[in-house]
């Protein structure tokens, strides 16, 4: 597998471990460290025999402290990636699941990062806000869309508009938080978690998230529910020779033995 300057990568059967590694700067990232981080998801989305990524940061102290200031402050040219901030907060077309499993403070972009995943789990000492009015800034790299989206508008504009800071236990309350743990047992859980997906039809999976994400940008359930066939992993499924193993299996009291095709 490659190796990387500004993260670090892990294969765990069909789980990708991805871990943002820059923590002498609470795993700021900058330009280099997003271009890297956007080729690891190509790789992820390309290889068929990874289904599920977990999305971290190294060190006990952040998950990401959003976009390198000290980079920019020094002169440095800001640049993203098609693809977004780390690669995921632009990416459109990613139909395997992303866990998020927030170790620490998630500020600013990495908020945003961890929104851009579709579970997030956190250690009890994570932290979430989207602070860019603070420094002058405004979350435009999906938290303004996506934090709407999770939790009502409302309560989304509670944390927009202050800037406040939000604890893994009221973001569970709140909703945008999937579970806490402690943080020792942090990785664990998201590795459990990948697992138990990893279970599942990966060609279902696909065409679940696929299904919810599209489905949230219609404006009527009649018209998401008339469309939801036209969906090329929808599609997929159906084609595929997990649709057929699945009841095959279920008929046969065995355990599916998917195929992801």
């Amino acid at each position: 597998m490659s190796i990387y300057e500004h993260c670090t990568i892990e294969r765990d059967g069909r789980t990708l471990i991805v871990t943002m590694n820059r923590p002498d700067r609470m795993n700021a990232l900058h330009p280099p460290a997003n271009a890297e981080l956007a080729q690891v998801f190509d790789d992820f989305a390309a290889d068929p025999e990874l289904w599920v990524a977990v999305l971290t940061g190294a060190g006990p102290r952040a998950f990401s402290a959003g976009n390198d200031l000290r980079w920019q402050a020094e002169g440095n040219a800001i640049t993203v990636p098609a693809t977004g901030f780390a690669g995921l907060t632009s990416r459109w077309d990613l139909d395997k699941p992303v866990i998020a499993a927030v170790n620490g403070v998630a500020m600013g972009g990495g908020f945003e990062i961890a929104l851009a995943c579709d579970i997030i789990l956190a250690s009890d000492a994570a932290s979430f806000a989207l602070p860019e009015p603070k420094v002058g800034l405004a979350a435009l790299a999906g938290g303004l869309h996506r934090l709407p989206r999770s939790i009502g508008v409302k309560r989304a504009m509670g944390m927009i508009l202050t800037g406040r800071t939000v604890s893994a236990a009221e973001g569970k309350a709140l909703g945008f938080v999937h579970d806490v743990v402690a943080p020792d047992a942090l990785m664990g859980a998201a590795k459990a978690l990948a697992a138990q997906i990893c279970e599942l039809s990966p060609m279902s999976v696909r065409a679940s998230k696929q299904v919810v994400s599209r489905s949230l940008d219609t404006a009527s359930l009649q018209a998401a529910y008339d469309g939801q066939m036209a969906h090329p992993a929808v599609a997929a499924l159906w084609k595929s020779d997990d649709v057929r193993e699945g009841p095959l299996a279920f008929a046969q009291k065995r355990k599916p033995e998917w195929k992801g095709r």
